[in-house]
């Protein structure tokens, strides 16, 4: 297991090294002058170019290139452009919020993907297994940013049960919204992946002899069916780690929640390209280490599953 764990680790680095040269190779072609959004459209050229040398804008590519891997290697992910401020210590201010929205979309996903799943398959071409896929499939076609600016437009402006946007005191009511917005997707997609594992588990010739020795339907359910058919429902789960991240970018924006998916944002338009390749590399490690947690979870539902230490 250990001898894993480190060999995936290894296989990381090259996909992080993949991800830092695009998201470089991307921000040296963008339009737009950092410095001459700081001065202003009426800035003076020859402040902006002394602008644009001392944040190192006029050197060749390469020589860019090759400061930021190298600044990268140390730990150190640059000064932003805009507030000269270092991007990992704004990264790290911001990250609690957003993995704490991300924790609570993917709670609220997985406890209503799965029970879903399991009432659906349990009683299948039944009235809730028609109306839960229905709904699963509405779920998997509404965009994030749709759900966000109905929930807000319905339970926050018209009914006034909760805050509209912000962090105020950081309470469940400023997260509840976001949090559901942002689990609306992963919800749908784990509850139809669990219905059907869950009606081919239910298939086999085990599940059938224990129906047949007396065992109750709610034990054949969740102690015989539901751990076998967890695995590709537990590989889903890990990849909507990403779509979470990529979805936390437009739900921090519509409900003004201060985490990293905003400051994303706000560097893009600011043209703040340390603070954007900050972000981008967070974003993908907190990915990678999701996928490497999915991979050691499969030898819990699956014995079968062995992990060879060469």
């Amino acid at each position: 297991m250990f001898a894993h764990i480190i060999r995936r680790l290894l296989y990381t680095i090259p996909v992080v090294w993949g991800v830092v040269t695009v998201i470089f190779i991307l921000m040296a072609v963008v339009p737009g002058d950092p410095a001459r959004l700081m001065m202003g459209q009426r800035g003076d050229p020859a402040t902006i170019e002394r602008i644009r040398h001392d944040l190192g804008l006029d050197l060749p590519m390469t020589q860019q290139y090759t400061k930021f891997i190298g600044e990268l290697m140390r730990g150190d992910l640059g000064m932003s452009y805009r507030n000269n401020e270092k991007v990992a210590s704004a990264i790290a201010t911001r990250f609690a919020a957003t993995m704490r929205l991300t924790i609570w979309a993917m709670c609220l996903a997985v406890a209503i993907g799965i029970t879903a799943g399991i009432l659906s398959a349990a009683k299948p071409n039944s009235i809730f297994d028609y109306s839960a896929m229905f709904l699963a499939v509405l779920g998997v076609s509404a965009p994030v940013f749709w759900v966000g600016l109905l929930l807000l437009l319905l339970f926050a402006y018209n009914l006034g049960w909760v805050p509209g946007i912000g962090f105020g005191d950081g309470s469940w009511r400023y997260l509840l919204l976001p949090a559901v917005a942002l689990g609306v997707r992963p919800a749908a997609l784990i509850a139809r992946l669990t219905r059907s594992c869950m009606l081919e588990v239910l298939s086999q010739d085990y599940i059938r002899t224990a129906r047949a020795k007396g065992v109750k339907e709610t034990l054949v359910i969740l102690k015989h069916a539901l751990k076998n058919a967890m695995i590709p429902v537990v590989t889903i789960i890990g990849t909507q780690v990403s779509e979470l991240l990529s979805g936390a970018v437009l739900t921090e924006t519509i409900f003004a929640w201060p985490g990293v998916g905003r400051l994303a944002v706000e560097a893009l338009i600011n043209r703040d390209f340390p603070m954007i390749r900050g972000t981008v590399i967070v974003m993908a490690m907190t990915f990678l280490l999701a996928n490497l947690l999915v991979d050691i979870s499969y030898g819990f539902f699956d014995p079968r599953v062995k992990y060879e230490d060469k």
